[in-house]
């Protein structure tokens, strides 16, 4: 047991550095991008041991949180709110597809696994990376099972000066336009019209005193049950019956959304499926350093040049009506939530002259960035990656 609590907490402790760098830096530094990086130096220098989460206990726990956090991301879905921005989504799904047209195309450069293995992680995040690394893995590749940890801590990078660049092309246009309005005599308002009707009570909210924190956490894991269940005894990957299934659960009612923020357990298991792609980080070699930079930077140029091509060149931008639009919710996908809101409330501070401009701004861009990282990274990324986990 000393063995075990001595490993955790290191483990917990190098994530808590990130976590600090991260607030100090109020996110310019990435927490995860430290957390990995953290990692490798260790490794490479044999400061901690290779099999350190193992060691803490959290390899096996790893098997039974991923399907945990795959059908709480399912309850976190707004279909309402997708529907809404229903051209944000089909936009969104466009840029996904460049992302996978570029990184097919540079096969020749990569190889066929690091292009299978990176394309879900491009699209999505953690859950994404998770399945990506434990299907390389299973499959014996090991180069390509450390490629998704790195383009994952990598890609926020790439993704947050191209967001924010493309959010405040948008919103100086808008403000133009705002501005030349108010001088007219018209203010325009972001705001939808309110919509009339009440909204019917759900049986979780009428009978929310029952859904404790041990109910949630149960729904939870019995959902990841019966969908690794299923996953065994049909083609379709688990994940994407999670999704899914808690998606269904969800809408009709019978289970609340973000049922393990609800359960006051989502911190902990979202640690539990990061620190299960940290292995993964401890084979890598210093010979292998270079090779995995020239893929990420192949893999991440491929993305950014196809979407540029399919999103401003092509005509897919009329969708939206606006290129630097379109091109922001398209690399929305490397972001996801929060740090899409994180950036259009930048985006709209940076910009606006009073509170009229920011709330203008804000109700402009902030549902389509945050649609935009919801749709990618909490949903479809999922699909994607228990589609080429089964291919790989």
């Amino acid at each position: 047991m000393l063995g075990y609590m001595l490993y955790f907490s290191i483990v917990l402790g190098l994530f808590v550095i990130g976590d600090w760098l991260g607030i100090w830096t109020k996110a310019k530094l990435s927490s995860i991008f430290v957390v990995l990086i953290s990692f490798l130096l260790l490794f490479l220098f044999k400061v901690i041991p290779s099999d350190i989460i193992d060691q803490a206990g959290l390899t096996a726990a790893s098997s039974w949180a991923t399907p945990m956090l795959v059908f709480h991301m399912g309850t976190m879905i707004n279909l309402r709110q997708l529907l809404d921005e229903w051209r944000t989504v089909v936009t969104s799904v466009i840029g996904m597809a460049a992302a996978v047209i570029g990184i097919l195309l540079v096969i020749p450069l990569i190889g066929r696994d690091a292009a299978l293995v990176s394309i879900p992680v491009i699209n999505g995040a953690l859950v994404a990376t998770q399945i990506m690394t434990d299907a390389a893995v299973a499959k014996g590749l090991t180069l390509a099972a450390m490629l998704p940890a790195v383009v994952f801590a990598v890609q926020k990078f790439v993704g947050t000066p191209i967001v924010s660049r493309c959010g405040l092309i948008e919103a100086r246009h808008l403000l133009a336009e705002y501005r030349e309005k108010k001088a007219q005599g018209i203010t325009l308002s972001a705001s939808p019209a309110p919509k009339d009707g009440k909204q019917k009570v759900k049986f979780c909210e009428k009978h929310d005193r029952f859904y404790t924190s041990n109910t949630c956490i149960f729904i939870t894991v019995f959902g990841g049950f019966i969908s690794v269940w299923l996953g065994t005894v049909t083609p379709i990957n688990y994940s994407i019956i999670a999704l899914v299934l808690s998606v269904v659960l969800c809408e009709t009612g019978l289970i609340p959304s973000k049922v393990l923020d609800k359960g006051k357990a989502s911190g902990l298991i979202t640690m539990v499926v990061f620190a299960a792609i940290i292995p993964a980080l401890a084979n890598i070699s210093i010979g292998d350093i270079a090779t995995l930079a020239f893929y990420v930077v192949v893999i991440f140029a491929a993305t950014i040049i196809a979407s540029l091509v399919i999103m401003c060149v092509l005509p897919c931008w009329k969708i939206m009506g606006s290129r630097s639009l379109s091109f922001g919710i398209a690399m929305c996908q490397m972001l996801g939530f929060p740090s899409t809101y994180l950036i259009s409330n930048e985006v709209a501070l940076a910009l606006a002259e009073n509170e009229e401009e920011k709330e203008y701004v804000l109700g402009k861009i902030m549902p389509r960035f945050v649609v935009a990282g919801l749709a990618s990274v909490t949903t479809l990324s999922i699909i994607v990656a228990g589609i080429f986990a089964s291919i790989l």
